[in-house]
């Protein structure tokens, strides 16, 4: 290569990259042109059959009409595919914005969901974290939305109901879970230490970011604070560009003691204090513990303070019947607060 050039290969670095960058975005476009065109049409051929049978009544004979013009097509067009199409345009039929920034296959998990309201979460939620099919799939395995509902500071009597616009000062509940699932770290031996799984929460960050929500970016692990030539040691630090403040993790094995309350309050405080910028909004301290007591989070300060949390974690997926108990405690909690009672 020319003296000249080799000179200025920063130069020629930072217009590859200018090109190479071009050339990303160009295949994301074709690829979301055909996942455009692909959801479009299957969702047409879906209202073309359902169309058909409801206009000659041709209930009765829907399986062999699916039959027919899956025989004269290939084999893309399946009779179990058409079916999914014309349940494809059965769901979506009355509002079918959304669906086409997804793929096929994103489409094909949500339209199984029955419930409307949920269905429309996952759409959004998808959507606006651009979360891969696999992702998708394990936050509605993990009942996602139900455990988001579960935090709510709104409830509704039933967990098909929708999630009411929260208030300002709610917004941070609307992003802190009271139940966290890590059935991602598949941690068998039951004598780890913290230090263990710290360091397999990081091994699987991507997980684990996917599971705290939505703005989570990491920081730091064992961020180290001198006081008065005394040091100190927080777990885990993330910052939440939604939220836009710095949401402290510190870990623990065992259940929730008044000691672990104290110190992450300490910790909050110095972070106000010393560390956040003048532009964030004040830190978040969360506690993630195995277990916890009511009794425990009644007569400390997680009581008054909105900005510090305990939540559990579990390292399994939740059965329904457990998340069913688990919401309906918390909805427990939530109307005695709501009448100036308190759950113990």
């Amino acid at each position: 290569m020319d003296k000249t050039l080799t000179k200025n290969d920063n130069i020629l670095s930072d217009y590859y990259n200018k090109i190479n960058e071009l050339i990303i975005k160009a295949k994301q476009n074709v690829r979301k042109n055909i996942n455009y065109e692909m959801v479009d049409l299957y969702f047409n051929i879906g209202k073309i059959i359902t169309e058909l049978i409801e206009k000659y009544n041709l209930e009765a004979s829907q399986n062999e009409i699916i039959k027919a013009f899956s025989n004269k097509f290939s084999s893309g067009y399946s009779i179990p595919n058409l079916k999914l199409m014309k349940k494809f345009y059965l769901t979506y039929k009355g509002g079918y914005t959304l669906c086409n920034q997804l793929s096929w296959s994103h489409n094909r998990l949500i339209m199984n969901i029955d419930n409307e309201v949920k269905r429309n979460f996952y759409l959004k939620e998808a959507i606006k974290d651009n979360w891969s099919v696999r992702q998708l799939e394990r936050q509605i395995n993990s009942f996602y939305y139900e455990r988001l509902l579960s935090t709510s500071s709104k409830y509704k009597n039933e967990v098909k109901d929708e999630i009411n616009t929260l208030e300002p000062n709610d917004k941070i509940k609307d992003f802190i879970k009271d139940h966290y699932v890590l059935e991602f770290l598949d941690i068998k031996d039951k004598r780890f230490l913290e230090h263990d799984l710290e360091t397999n929460l990081l091994e699987h960050i991507s997980e684990f970011l996917l599971e705290l929500g939505r703005g989570f970016s990491f920081v730091c692990r064992q961020k180290r604070i001198d006081v008065d030539g005394d040091n100190f040691y927080i777990d885990l630090v993330f910052y939440n560009y939604v939220l836009k403040c710095f949401v402290l993790i510190d870990l623990k094995l065992d259940k929730l003691t008044h000691q672990d309350i104290g110190q992450m309050d300490f910790y909050v405080r110095y972070y106000d204090n010393e560390i956040k910028d003048k532009t964030d909004n004040p830190t978040i301290g969360i506690i993630l513990c195995s277990d916890k007591k009511d009794t425990i989070v009644k007569y400390s300060v997680l009581n008054d303070n909105k900005n510090l949390f305990a939540s559990k974690y579990q390292l399994y997926l939740p059965t329904e019947k457990e998340l069913i108990v688990e919401i309906e405690k918390q909805k427990e909690v939530f109307n005695l607060k709501q009448k100036g009672e308190s759950y113990v």
